[in-house]
């Protein structure tokens, strides 16, 4: 089991490249940054740093961790031009980019900067082309692609990646019925959030994909967000359950149990949000809470 932490979109930069440098040294196999503009909420204001961006800044920052997005949306650029900044952005890290996509879903940021939405089937057919054009254009020295949403006429893409075929390309999404069959034809990794018995679920939603394609599904990693709270008192990580149904709350070795589970079920990697950090006054605080998951929790898997 690797983990990795999630801080969420990226903020001011300076908070996240310290989290960043921080998440590095101290262990973390990881490290993941949202695909977002503003906040999906009413008050958008506030510093929304750009993820890619952002990602070649740390690909050269910070020397030894993974990296990727979780996940980028593919209505933000056209895949091409992704396909070009991801391959630098791999170049940069010397290696270590995974490109995380999905067929994005945040509509505020959408209306805000004239992005068209489209329907939840017209984002997911995009999907599916766009990740051809992704996956041909790291291949291939010319790519030709006439897609009903893109078209690629002699298209080059040089230099290329240093990871070859290509750097992973992991699609998030649980949408069983299409979404999880384009993660089976397509994907390097697969992400989804749930407990362990979703994702045991999933997983075998994705098999079953898989078999009808012809293909292996143990060649595809899988993935889960799952947020934790560390805490001996029994009442405050009931109560913590409670205000949100995504955490997975309990002491130490109760964590640990749980995790053991998600080993059980087949996940690969644990993405771990960390979203305390949301600017300066919050670092040292998502810093701590970082370490502690680390040095209680994941331990016992390293």
């Amino acid at each position: 089991m690797q983990f990795s932490a999630w801080p969420n979109q990226p903020g001011a930069w300076e908070p996240l490249r310290d989290f960043a440098t921080h998440v590095e040294a101290s262990g973390w196999d990881g490290l993941w940054i949202a695909d977002h503009f503003m906040p999906n909420q009413a008050d958008n204001s506030g510093p929304t740093g750009e993820a890619w961006t952002s990602l070649a800044a740390l690909a050269a920052s910070v020397p030894r961790v993974r990296l990727g997005t979780m996940v980028t949306g593919n209505t933000y650029r056209h895949p091409a031009v992704l396909a070009k900044m991801a391959a630098q952005v791999d170049i940069i890290s010397g290696g270590r980019l995974v490109l995380g996509i999905g067929s994005a879903w945040q509509e505020n940021e959408h209306e805000a900067y004239g992005i068209p939405f489209h329907t939840v089937g017209g984002r997911l057919r995009r999907l599916e082309e766009a990740v051809q054009v992704i996956r041909g254009l790291f291949a291939d020295e010319r790519t030709d692609f006439d897609g009903k949403f893109y078209q690629l006429a002699n298209a080059p893409l040089a230099p290329k990646p240093v990871q070859r075929p290509r750097p992973p390309l992991l699609i998030g999404g649980g949408g069983e019925r299409v979404t999880m069959r384009i993660a089976a034809q397509y994907a390097d990794e697969w992400n989804v959030w749930g407990d362990p018995n979703t994702l045991r679920r999933k997983i075998g939603v994705l098999e079953r994909h898989c078999a009808d394609l012809g293909r292996d599904a143990s060649e595809i990693r899988k993935s889960a967000n799952a947020m934790f709270l560390v805490t001996d008192d029994a009442s405050a990580a009931e109560e913590a359950k409670q205000a949100n149904p995504r955490l997975q709350a309990g002491s130490a070795s109760e964590l640990q149990s749980v995790v053991q589970e998600y080993v059980d079920a087949g996940v690969d990697e644990l993405v771990v949000p960390v979203f305390q950090l949301r600017g300066d006054q919050n670092a040292d605080r998502a810093k701590a809470s970082a370490d502690q998951f680390l040095s209680e929790v994941a331990s016992a898997f390293r």
